[in-house]
């Protein structure tokens, strides 16, 4: 392991107060952490050795024993001034509330994002998002404003407006999903140069699914925008923004350590995996104490890895390649393991692919996949079996594929939803 003293220091530090204030007011981990018997002064191996996990349905539980908001609040209710909740797809929206405190500490994590991408206080922001309740677009927008950057939200135009307040505001940064950076990156170019006179955009911040870190995406970003630089980072309503990447750690994604005691586990052993294996994230929010999170299983998948910034420091944790996907996602075709990540991978790596789809259907109890493509006007006739070989050889599987007519799949201006079970 490398020696990595002063950021478990600061973490140590930090989880020790944010217990200390979880003993004094929460009732959520109050018994818990008595339960586990943690002094008051624990390593973060005994917190890791003592200290159970949090589940998705151990919130939704509890949300529903002591409605609306929970008994995971560490301070009485009118200190809290937040509201934000997540999409719920498992038991409808799970409402969150954050304290002015914790709020001001996620503004910090999204700082470092800025930061990293080399955006200065002097550039114009751009926020294609709806801006209903979820977190991420909440405090990307306020930490950007916090910052000193004039900050446009984008929510409620359509997209051609959207891409005329960028032109016409001479915007430098976009902050919005892959899916929807592409699908304004395809309107732009169709524009003339005369209507686009005023682009300045020289960056773009990506959320919110797995393909900001994926080679074939941000290329074809790159290419739709003119060369502007893609810049990934991950975070959910339940914990805050979590990661970032490094200028000079391209296809991942640093962990905010002074915020996050992160860990990477296998799911069969529940045991931390080595650098290079693969696992679940698992995190323990250490500054956003007025709605914590202690060892919560994100069921997002990640390899492990180090990174030492050049010239400076410690080894930070980071996860090669992003978020490779979700742990509970993977589907079994013919006995082969597929992950939907692996499938997008494969078709992005074909430029004349606009969109696309996976369905997956049961047959006979077994699962089958087909895949649907919408394709440019440059392809040629035999883009689908060109597709449909690419992914034969990646999973020696039959997959079909087919190309439909232009504009027959859904666009997503959000997370995508591309793989669809029938």
């Amino acid at each position: 392991m490398p020696d990595r003293t002063s950021i478990e220091t600061l973490q140590t530090e930090r989880l020790r107060g944010l217990l200390r204030e979880l003993r004094a007011g929460n009732a959520f981990y109050r018994d818990r952490i008595i339960k586990a018997d943690l002094g008051e002064t624990p390593s973060l191996a005994e917190f890791v050795a003592k200290m159970p996990f949090t589940t998705k349905m151990d919130l939704v539980w509890d949300r529903e024993e002591f409605p609306p908001y929970g008994s995971n609040l560490t301070y009485p209710i009118g200190r809290y001034s937040r509201f934000c909740q997540s999409s719920g797809t498992t038991r409808g929206p799970l409402p969150s509330l954050d304290t002015a405190g914790s709020w001001s500490a996620m503004l910090d994590c999204w700082d470092r994002v800025y930061e990293a991408a080399g955006v200065g206080p002097g550039d114009k922001i751009f926020f294609a998002f709806s801006f209903g309740p979820f977190l991420g677009f909440w405090t990307a927008f306020e930490s950007a404003t916090r910052r000193g950057n004039l900050s446009i939200p984008g929510g409620g135009l359509s997209s051609k407006a959207r891409l005329q307040a960028m032109v016409a505001h001479e915007v430098e940064v976009l902050c919005c999903t892959p899916t929807y950076a592409m699908r304004l990156g395809e309107l732009f170019a169709t524009h003339s140069n005369d209507e686009t006179s005023n682009y300045r955009l020289k960056k773009i911040i990506v959320a919110g699914e797995p393909g900001g870190s994926l080679p074939e995406v941000r290329r074809r970003l790159s290419d739709l925008w003119k060369g502007a630089q893609v810049f990934d980072h991950h975070g959910m309503t339940e914990t805050g923004p979590v990661t970032y990447e490094h200028p000079d750690k391209a296809l991942a994604l640093c962990v905010i350590e002074e915020s996050y005691f992160a860990e990477i586990i296998d799911r069969e052993t529940q045991n931390e995996v080595a650098p290079g294996q693969k696992g679940e994230l698992v995190l323990t929010t250490l500054t956003r104490t007025a709605c914590p999170l202690l060892r919560y299983r994100t069921g997002d998948l990640v390899e492990k890895a180090y990174f030492t910034p050049p010239g400076s420091g410690e080894p930070l944790l980071c996860l090669e390649g992003g978020i490779l996907g979700r742990v509970d996602e993977m589907v079994v075709i013919r006995g082969v393991n597929v992950y939907p990540t692996a499938v997008e991978k494969i078709i992005r790596g074909f430029p004349e692919v606009v969109e696309f789809q996976v369905l997956q259907t049961t047959h006979q109890s077994m699962a089958e996949l087909e895949v649907m493509i919408e394709a440019d006007a440059k392809a040629g006739p035999d883009l689908a079996g060109r597709v449909q070989r690419e992914l034969a050889d990646a999973f020696t599987l039959r997959i079909p594929v087919k190309v439909v007519e232009t504009g027959a799949l859904p666009r997503f201006e959000f997370k995508s939803k591309r793989w669809v079970k029938q």
